[in-house]
C-alpha cells in the first residue's frame, strides 16, 4: 500500500511542476523532460508495459482513476519491487502489454 501512496504523491508533485501545469507549453520533442507529450491529456499519465520476453514494450496513456483499480495497484507494487520507486523517465510496469490492455478495458466499480 505504501507504494500507492508514494505514487499519488509523485503524481501530485508532477501536477505542480511547470511542465505538468494546465498551461502546458508545446513540445518540441515527444518526450522532452520539460513538457508533457501531446497525447497525455489532463487527468491522465503515461505507463510503459515491459514484458521483456513475449511482447514488445508498449506505451499507454492511462486515466488517473486507474490508480484505484485493484489489478493496476498490484502492477504498481510489482513495479516498485522490480524497478524501485525512484527512477527517471516514464512509469514502467512489469507485465505484458496485452495484460495491461485487458486491465484498462475491464469494467470495474
Amino acid at each position: 500500500m505504501g507504494g500507492i501512496v508514494k505514487l499519488k504523491n509523485v503524481v501530485e508533485r508532477l501536477v505542480q511542476i511547470k511542465g505538468f501545469s494546465s498551461t502546458k507549453k508545446p513540445c518540441s520533442e515527444e518526450y522532452s523532460r520539460d513538457c508533457v507529450p501531446k497525447d497525455v491529456k489532463e487527468g491522465h499519465f503515461a505507463v510503459i508495459a515491459v514484458d521483456g520476453y513475449h511482447e514488445p514494450t508498449q506505451r499507454f496513456v492511462v486515466p488517473l482513476m486507474f490508480l484505484e483499480h485493484p489489478m493496476f495497484r498490484k502492477l504498481l507494487e510489482q513495479a516498485e519491487e522490480e524497478y524501485g520507486f525512484y527512477h527517471d523517465g516514464a512509469l514502467m510496469v512489469p507485465c505484458r502489454p496485452s495484460h495491461l490492455r485487458m486491465i484498462l478495458t475491464e469494467q470495474w466499480c
